[in-house]
């Protein structure tokens, strides 16, 4: 019997897209479920707010014995899609077992719905929403376990994206510094001139309001990434809902802040590491997956930093505030033993000078992933990321 796709749309349907990872990753110890209220929350009008004027459809794929071998969903982001060189939209949160029939068929018919909608390219796979979550095919390393909000997948997903016809648009380098590897002597002198001198001043989140810290945040950010493709300024209530759906998660002595006469130019934003803790609750934060994660946060669970931001002033780039950070954390979390290593959230291959930042620090590329693009039309020159050049 025929292979057939079912468009989600009500709760059964739902159910089965929701479930399908289980059965896809059954037999992998690596495997760390993503967790459902945050999948829910990017098909959730009242929750993504991408969807006022974006669209996203989710579909499912059957075999003939009514079995649930595949999922797929394809997105309009409104702020993006047509801010590329022809309309682009998106597919993401594919799954789908080890045949190129199957995982054609569900790429066909995202890509169908998506010509329909007038677009002209898609990205995947990718999130109806920020590149820090569900973003990127894993591609190197499927022996360390995935770290929160990224994705992970078997390594045959490879080829079936690729021999679709989807062609590299840039890779995802993720970098891995153990704390144990001291910073290297020209990180303490420039840290030591900072602490030096009365304008700079170097501090953690302990005692910062959450709107104080999300303003902070707001301002380096602006100032660090804008020299960046189709960057907009944050505003500041973007900056304060970041802040705040943070907050309950965040360890404030692992945020670090460098300010010049009281402006803030640098940070070193990190976390622990979530996926040391959600491990436990098995993809699902409901009551009991809540207590669980209040435990084995209190016990300690997580040994790893996650590095979400690190960012310069652009007019500070250059001027070694990065290994003044790395030297500042050392001092009062690696002496104190609060974590073992730190993750640096992924940095695009085309941006050359952050992965300066990251070797410099002495920090490796422990993981890649890809974003790929496939444009409908196949006659179309393919070019890929465009590297981001200093300014």
């Amino acid at each position: 019997m025929a292979m057939k796709i079912v468009p989600v749309t009500d709760q059964r349907t739902t159910e089965q897209w929701m479930r399908l990872p289980w059965s896809i990753y059954k037999n992998d110890r690596n495997w760390i479920p993503h967790l459902k209220q945050d999948v829910q929350k990017v098909f959730d009008p009242a929750k993504n707010k991408l969807l006022k004027d974006g669209k996203a459809m989710r579909w499912i794929l059957m075999d003939g014995g009514g079995n649930c071998i595949g999922r797929i969903a394809a997105f309009i982001n409104p702020k993006t899609a047509y801010t590329e060189k022809q309309p682009t939209g998106g597919v993401g949160f594919f799954e789908c077992i080890n045949d190129q029939g199957a995982a054609n068929l569900l790429l066909d018919t995202a890509r169908d719905w998506l010509k329909a909608q007038g677009m002209e390219a898609m990205d995947g796979p990718i999130n109806l929403g920020d590149r820090n979550m569900f973003w990127g095919l894993l591609i190197k390393n499927f022996t360390s376990p995935p770290i929160y909000g990224t994705n992970y997948n078997p390594p045959y997903y490879k080829e079936l994206i690729e021999s679709y016809g989807f062609q590299l648009y840039f890779n995802q380098l993720f970098f891995l510094r153990s704390v144990a590897v001291p910073a290297q002597p020209i990180f303490h002198r420039k840290y030591n001139q900072l602490a030096n001198d009365p304008a700079f001043r170097m501090h953690d989140a302990r005692g910062l309001s959450v709107e104080q810290l999300a303003e902070d945040f707001r301002t380096v950010y602006n100032d660090a990434w804008v020299d960046h493709d189709n960057h907009k300024p944050m505003e500041a209530a973007a900056a304060l809902k970041v802040v705040k759906a943070m907050k309950p998660v965040m360890d404030p002595r692992i945020v670090i802040f460098i300010r010049y006469n009281e402006r803030p130019v640098a940070m070193y934003i990190s976390l622990p590491e979530l996926n040391e803790i959600f491990q436990h609750v098995h993809g699902d934060l409901n009551w009991w997956g809540k207590l669980k994660f209040l435990w084995y946060k209190k016990t300690g669970a997580a040994k790893t930093m996650t590095g979400i931001v690190f960012g310069v002033a652009k007019e500070y780039q250059g001027k070694g505030m990065e290994g003044a950070l790395i030297v500042y954390a050392e001092k009062h979390i690696v002496a104190k033993k609060l974590y073992r290593d730190t993750v640096l959230t992924w940095i695009g291959d085309f941006n050359p000078r952050m992965i300066k930042v990251c070797e410099n620090l002495g920090a490796e590329n422990y993981r890649t992933l890809a974003t790929y693009r496939y444009l409908f039309d196949r006659n179309k020159p393919f070019e890929r990321h465009p590297i981001i050049e200093k300014k």
